[in-house]
């Protein structure tokens, strides 16, 4: 078994930072991509940056330049820095990952159960 538990989120002003953490755990032989997601209340769910196995990233638009995503392989965690947030970063956040487990003739996507990222004006 394999479980994504996305933690961080939280009530913040604009203008806050917030580090959301996605950990993976159970019988994993390997993580390939990973990303974070997020879902508004009415919009559907979009891409907000991924990263590669060998570290390789990219971001939606709307938080180029004020997110970091990284991955700390030996932990199997991955991160989402979110600077100078705005109240539209409001969502549901999730993280989504390609893992290859022990076992499985192939990797699968996982998703985790999401972390609500509130922001206040």
């Amino acid at each position: 078994q394999v479980q994504l538990v996305e933690s961080g989120g939280g009530l913040v002003q604009a203008g806050a930072t917030l580090r959301l953490s996605c950990a993976a755990s159970g019988s994993i032989r390997r993580i390939n991509d990973i990303g974070w997601y997020r879902q508004a209340p009415g919009k559907q769910r979009e891409l907000v940056a991924a990263i590669t196995s060998g570290g390789n990233t990219k971001y939606a638009d709307s938080v180029k330049g004020r997110s970091t995503i990284s991955r700390d392989n030996v932990k199997n965690t991955v991160y989402l820095q979110m600077n100078s947030l705005k109240p539209e970063d409001t969502a549901v956040y999730y993280c989504n990952a390609d893992i290859w487990s022990w076992g499985a003739m192939n990797s699968r996507q996982y998703w985790g159960q999401g972390t609500q990222v509130t922001v206040s004006s």
